[in-house]
């Protein structure tokens, strides 16, 4: 069995966590890209989401996460309970969760589905695989914009996307958009700094845009909406 060993050491993120809606039960905050959800095994890597929250909320615990790229909206329990009841709703795909993206090129259709099964790749990890005895992983995308930038002083064709994903594997989206042929622009892993003028894109262009649940005290339909900030 090999002993799989994770290097990567996050930079300093001077970005701050912005709070969106908070009551006795749950937060629910906007996280910037380049900050981890959870703080990693190796020290340097302590700075994260959970970690800044138990500052000013003990006790309070992730019902998921967000790459350390990808910014956006995640729901915060501030307790085990409330944990527990969202991560239901999670695992049952009664929490919608919409994600806006920009992808390399121009996408030739409108709108589609991406349904591709997800493994991990045991030899490059953190990657994650489309395999045919992966989980089951189902993706919605909707073209938003067609548009051209300049980056490097190359002129780069751009897609703004509208990404709903069915199910929640590690890496879906980034993996998915890359199956498009059109990687998100910034994804390290998946594609997404090989075009000209790519390679210096400043982040994971990938953020949580809008997530609805319902509120496990309340039993409130909440809908939270955070605009993608590219």
């Amino acid at each position: 069995m090999s002993l799989v060993v994770d290097h990567f050491i996050a930079p300093p993120c001077p970005a701050s966590i912005a709070l969106l809606f908070e009551d006795e039960h749950l937060l629910l905050i906007d996280k910037p890209s380049g900050l981890l959800s959870l703080s990693g095994k190796h020290p340097q890597n302590l700075d994260s989401v959970h970690y800044r929250l138990v500052q000013d909320y003990p006790g309070c615990t992730l019902v998921h996460r967000l790459d350390f790229g990808t910014s956006g909206i995640m729901v915060v329990a501030k307790n085990r309970a409330i944990n527990a009841q969202l991560g239901q709703q999670f695992s049952q795909r009664r929490i919608s969760k919409i994600y806006h993206a920009l992808l390399c090129g121009h996408l030739a259709d409108e709108q589609g589905v991406i349904d591709a099964p997800i493994a991990k790749d045991p030899a490059l990890f953190p990657r994650m695989t489309i395999c045919i005895n992966g989980k089951p992983a189902r993706s919605h995308y909707q073209v938003m914009d067609r548009l051209t930038t300049e980056l490097q002083g190359q002129i780069v064709p751009l897609t703004r996307v509208r990404l709903e994903p069915e199910t929640g594997r590690t890496h879906q989206l980034r993996l998915h958009c890359q199956q498009l042929g059109h990687p998100i622009l910034g994804c390290d892993l998946y594609g997404g700094l090989l075009l000209p003028g790519c390679a210096q894109a400043p982040r994971l262009m990938l953020h949580a845009s809008e997530l609805t649940f319902t509120h496990p005290v309340t039993d409130q339909r909440m809908r939270v909406e955070c605009r993608a900030p590219f």
